[in-house]
């Protein structure tokens, strides 16, 4: 999603639910919020004389995330929903923050994000792709864990240092062509089959459902100029309105503007910015309008 100045300058408040969250990923987690504001709370709710939560303690002392404490009152039922839901309102009413981060797959937070929007909350929710609808549209803003998690990876492989650097083997000599007893047919290879859709560099392939989610937003959006090309940063907008959990890297494009340029449908445009003549503005059209 586009992000302006004052968006990065957001004073957000991180609730974690051990209960419904992947502790293996929390610092990914907290790059990821860094993007969209400053956390200035960082608090994850559990019952931590379990078991199930042991393996916690390392990952919370390395982001510097407060555990709160909720026992279980009654066995089958998790109290950390109710804790979580109460912090929440008390953070809110002290007026101190300016969005919420909510970490959880569980739905039973849908109401809470709701109630947060309406007090003029940004809420950002990170979870699974396991999570229900209402709790995704709920949000502002949808982030997948798998998401996060495989940047991680690919930020972990491009910085991690080989233990051992292979000695370049040496070129080996080409070995002489052997004789034939007649004449050698030459075969064309076969001509390759045009994809069906755009594919990423992971090979990944852009659905039919995205590319139609992309063409309606700047349908919307046309009738502003005579050229009927949209401001790129307008339609990223619209797409995250329409589709909280909508996220260019899921289909392997780590920017929204990349993902444009694999269709053909879209034309796309840089063009000076008037009010700042160093920086260029990303415009968009679709060519089948």
């Amino acid at each position: 999603m586009p992000m302006t100045d004052n968006d990065k300058n957001l004073r957000l408040a991180v609730l974690i639910d051990a209960d419904n969250a992947p502790r293996d990923c929390l610092q990914g987690i907290m790059e990821e919020v860094a993007i969209y504001g400053t956390p200035n709370l960082k608090r994850a709710y559990g019952d931590w004389s379990s078991r199930n939560l042991s393996g916690w303690r390392q990952a919370l002392l390395e982001n510097s995330v407060t555990p709160v404490q909720q026992f279980a009152y009654t066995k089958g039922k998790n109290s950390t929903d109710s804790a979580m839901i109460i912090d929440a309102m008390d953070i809110l009413y002290s007026g101190n923050t300016d969005g919420f981060v909510l970490v959880s797959s569980d739905s039973d937070f849908t109401g809470l994000a709701r109630r947060l929007r309406e007090a003029g909350q940004f809420v950002i929710g990170i979870g699974e792709q396991k999570t229900p609808a209402p709790l995704i549209a709920a949000c502002n803003k949808f982030i997948y864990i798998e998401v996060i998690r495989e940047r991680s990876a690919k930020v972990a492989a491009k910085t991690a240092l080989p233990a051992r650097r292979k000695k370049a083997e040496p070129a080996k000599k080409p070995e002489p062509a052997k004789k034939t007893a007649g004449p050698v047919k030459k075969t064309e290879p076969e001509p390759a089959e045009p994809a069906a859709r755009p594919v990423s560099s992971e090979g990944r392939q852009i659905p039919d459902s995205i590319v139609w989610l992309i063409a309606d937003s700047i349908l919307d959006l046309s009738g502003a100029g005579d050229d009927d090309y949209v401001s790129l940063g307008a339609v990223g907008q619209l797409i995250q309105k329409k589709r909280p959990d909508f996220d260019s890297r899921s289909y392997g494009y780590s920017k929204l503007s990349g993902m444009v340029k694999a269709i053909d449908r879209f034309e796309v445009e840089e063009r000076q910015d008037k009010s700042d003549p160093r920086s260029k503005i990303v415009y968009i059209k679709d060519k089948e309008m």
